[in-house]
Protein backbone atom coordinates (compact mmCIF):
# COMPACT_ATOMS: atom_id res chain seq x y z
CA UNK A 1 0.00 0.00 0.00
CA UNK A 2 1.46 3.51 -0.67
CA UNK A 3 0.22 6.28 1.55
CA UNK A 4 -1.65 8.95 0.33
CA UNK A 5 0.26 11.53 1.38
CA UNK A 6 3.57 9.82 -0.03
CA UNK A 7 4.75 11.64 -3.08
CA UNK A 8 5.98 9.37 -6.21
CA UNK A 9 7.63 11.38 -9.06
CA UNK A 10 5.93 10.14 -12.64
CA UNK A 11 9.14 8.92 -13.66
CA UNK A 12 9.99 6.36 -10.66
CA UNK A 13 8.97 2.49 -11.39
CA UNK A 14 6.81 0.90 -8.29
CA UNK A 15 6.29 -2.86 -8.86
CA UNK A 16 3.28 -4.19 -6.97
CA UNK A 17 3.60 -5.19 -3.27
CA UNK A 18 5.51 -2.42 -2.25
CA UNK A 19 4.63 -0.80 1.17
CA UNK A 20 5.53 3.42 0.97
CA UNK A 21 4.67 5.35 3.95
CA UNK A 22 3.27 8.77 4.63
CA UNK A 23 5.08 11.56 3.46
CA UNK A 24 7.74 9.63 1.64
CA UNK A 25 8.73 11.40 -1.21
CA UNK A 26 10.29 8.97 -4.35
CA UNK A 27 12.34 10.59 -6.92
CA UNK A 28 12.44 10.39 -10.57
CA UNK A 29 14.15 7.24 -12.06
CA UNK A 30 13.84 5.39 -8.56
CA UNK A 31 12.89 1.72 -8.67
CA UNK A 32 11.36 0.46 -5.94
CA UNK A 33 10.85 -3.86 -6.33
CA UNK A 34 8.50 -6.31 -5.03
CA UNK A 35 7.94 -6.73 -1.52
CA UNK A 36 9.84 -3.52 -0.27
CA UNK A 37 8.96 -1.61 2.95
CA UNK A 38 9.76 2.21 2.91
CA UNK A 39 8.91 3.84 6.24
CA UNK A 40 7.55 7.80 6.78
CA UNK A 41 9.05 10.55 6.11
CA UNK A 42 11.70 9.43 3.94
CA UNK A 43 13.08 11.13 0.66
CA UNK A 44 15.11 9.13 -2.27
CA UNK A 45 16.81 11.70 -4.98
CA UNK A 46 16.82 10.40 -8.52
CA UNK A 47 17.92 7.11 -9.55
CA UNK A 48 17.80 5.05 -6.80
CA UNK A 49 16.86 1.54 -6.62
CA UNK A 50 15.62 -0.62 -3.92
CA UNK A 51 15.31 -4.05 -4.22
CA UNK A 52 12.85 -7.06 -3.20
CA UNK A 53 12.14 -7.28 0.26
CA UNK A 54 13.58 -4.14 1.74
CA UNK A 55 12.92 -2.81 4.95
CA UNK A 56 13.66 0.94 5.25
CA UNK A 57 12.62 2.68 8.45
CA UNK A 58 11.41 6.10 8.85
CA UNK A 59 13.12 9.29 8.32
CA UNK A 60 15.87 7.68 6.01
CA UNK A 61 17.51 9.74 3.12
CA UNK A 62 19.19 8.71 0.47
CA UNK A 63 21.22 11.03 -2.20
CA UNK A 64 21.07 9.42 -5.89
CA UNK A 65 22.77 6.59 -7.36
CA UNK A 66 22.02 4.46 -4.65
CA UNK A 67 21.58 0.51 -4.60
CA UNK A 68 20.33 -1.54 -1.81
CA UNK A 69 20.40 -5.24 -2.33
CA UNK A 70 17.58 -7.69 -1.87
CA UNK A 71 16.56 -8.38 1.78
CA UNK A 72 18.28 -5.58 3.45
CA UNK A 73 17.45 -3.42 6.15
CA UNK A 74 17.62 -0.05 7.12
CA UNK A 75 17.07 1.45 10.30
CA UNK A 76 15.27 5.12 10.98
CA UNK A 77 16.64 8.26 10.76
CA UNK A 78 19.34 7.02 8.23
CA UNK A 79 21.27 9.43 5.91
CA UNK A 80 22.97 8.30 3.12
CA UNK A 81 25.03 10.32 0.33
CA UNK A 82 24.81 9.62 -3.41
CA UNK A 83 26.64 6.69 -5.25
CA UNK A 84 26.17 4.21 -2.49
CA UNK A 85 25.94 0.47 -2.96
CA UNK A 86 24.91 -2.41 -0.79
CA UNK A 87 26.05 -5.10 -2.27
CA UNK A 88 25.32 -8.73 -2.63
CA UNK A 89 27.48 -11.53 -4.75
CA UNK A 90 27.33 -14.50 -5.76
CA UNK A 91 28.45 -17.08 -3.12
CA UNK A 92 31.02 -19.48 -5.99
CA UNK A 93 30.62 -22.18 -3.43
CA UNK A 94 27.47 -22.55 -3.07
CA UNK A 95 25.96 -21.12 -5.95
CA UNK A 96 24.00 -18.82 -4.28
CA UNK A 97 24.27 -15.54 -2.83
CA UNK A 98 25.96 -13.69 0.04
CA UNK A 99 23.34 -12.71 2.55
CA UNK A 100 23.08 -9.14 3.48
CA UNK A 101 22.78 -7.56 6.45
CA UNK A 102 22.31 -4.09 6.76
CA UNK A 103 22.40 -0.56 8.45
CA UNK A 104 21.14 0.77 12.18
CA UNK A 105 19.59 3.70 13.28
CA UNK A 106 20.82 7.19 13.06
CA UNK A 107 24.20 6.45 10.87
CA UNK A 108 25.57 8.52 8.47
CA UNK A 109 27.12 7.13 5.08
CA UNK A 110 29.00 9.24 2.79
CA UNK A 111 29.32 9.56 -1.09
CA UNK A 112 30.53 7.05 -3.10
CA UNK A 113 30.69 3.83 -0.15
CA UNK A 114 30.08 -0.01 -0.83
CA UNK A 115 28.76 -2.40 2.09
CA UNK A 116 30.16 -5.93 1.29
CA UNK A 117 27.74 -8.40 1.43
CA UNK A 118 27.65 -10.21 5.35
CA UNK A 119 28.41 -7.07 7.11
CA UNK A 120 26.45 -4.71 8.83
CA UNK A 121 26.91 -0.57 9.95
CA UNK A 122 25.58 -0.72 13.67
CA UNK A 123 23.55 2.29 15.28
CA UNK A 124 24.56 5.74 15.18
CA UNK A 125 27.85 5.03 13.19
CA UNK A 126 29.51 7.12 10.42
CA UNK A 127 31.12 5.83 7.44
CA UNK A 128 33.70 8.38 5.44
CA UNK A 129 33.11 9.13 1.98
CA UNK A 130 34.38 6.86 -1.01
CA UNK A 131 35.22 3.76 1.76
CA UNK A 132 34.90 -0.02 0.90
CA UNK A 133 33.02 -1.59 4.18
CA UNK A 134 34.64 -5.27 4.71
CA UNK A 135 33.63 -5.82 7.68
CA UNK A 136 30.96 -5.34 11.11
CA UNK A 137 30.95 -1.56 12.06
CA UNK A 138 30.32 -1.75 15.83
CA UNK A 139 27.63 0.89 17.13
CA UNK A 140 28.63 4.20 17.66
CA UNK A 141 32.19 4.48 15.81
CA UNK A 142 33.36 6.24 12.80
CA UNK A 143 34.86 4.30 9.91
CA UNK A 144 36.63 5.33 6.77
CA UNK A 145 39.13 4.03 3.96
CA UNK A 146 39.43 1.22 1.66
CA UNK A 147 38.93 -0.97 3.29
CA UNK A 148 37.31 1.16 5.86
CA UNK A 149 39.13 1.18 9.15
CA UNK A 150 37.95 2.18 12.33
CA UNK A 151 38.83 5.92 13.11
CA UNK A 152 37.37 7.25 17.00
CA UNK A 153 34.20 6.23 18.68
CA UNK A 154 31.52 8.81 17.98
CA UNK A 155 30.43 10.38 20.88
Amino acid sequence: MIHKTAKIHPLAYIEPNVEIGENTNIGPFCIVRGGAKIGKNCKFTAYCEIRENVIIGNGTTMGSRCTISANATIGNNTTIKYGFVLTDTPNLKDGGFKSVKGIGDNVLIGANVTLMPSFSIGNNSIIGACSQVRTNVPDDEIWYGSPAKFFKKNV
